[in-house]
């Protein structure tokens, strides 16, 4: 394998980013079934002008360039991870791991408490990656009530927590 860099963002990363962005919303409309919109990279875009955003970090593979985005939003003393995303081509190669130490060591630079990060229910592959990078707190939980189209049939890889079964 190539050697991968971790970097900060800069204006030339800008349509390989959104590529990356866009690749995250499509596996999310894939794991979930909502709508696929024309323009799944747009929320890039916005996500640029967040006055919370902290950092913004490349991989930077030698030969096939960014291959990884991740981002740090502050929340008073601590920081939020979003988004870490790796191109599918190199998944389950060490560059989610390499992102998300560098996250960590720039939160610790900017005296942050914790970091948290908020994977979908249904992403086991990144649950199970991120517990291996020592996210292992629950610090909450959200809800969801389906109102959709059709009710879902039971999951039986669903999650158990204080001895309740919910769906994931």
């Amino acid at each position: 394998m190539s050697p991968v860099t971790v970097r900060s963002y800069r204006p030339s990363d800008h349509n390989a980013c959104r590529r990356l962005y866009a690749e995250l919303t499509l596996q999310h409309h894939d794991m979930y079934g909502d709508g696929v919109t024309d323009d799944d990279g747009a929320a890039f875009e916005e996500y640029l002008t967040r006055l919370d955003l902290s950092g913004l970090w490349v991989a930077d593979h030698a030969d096939d360039g960014v291959i990884g985005l991740v981002g740090l939003i502050m929340r008073d003393r601590a920081g939020e991870v979003d988004p870490v995303v790796v191109t599918a081509t190199h998944r389950h190669k060490g560059v989610g791991r390499k992102l998300l130490r560098h996250v960590a060591t720039e939160a610790k630079k900017r005296s942050m408490q914790s970091l948290t990060i908020s994977p979908a229910s249904r992403n086991v592959d990144a649950i199970r990656s991120l517990h291996a990078a020592g996210y292992d707190v629950v610090s909450s939980i959200k809800l969801t009530m389906d109102l959709g189209r059709h009710e879902h049939a039971w999951q039986p890889d669903g999650l158990e927590l204080h001895e309740l079964q919910f769906r994931s």
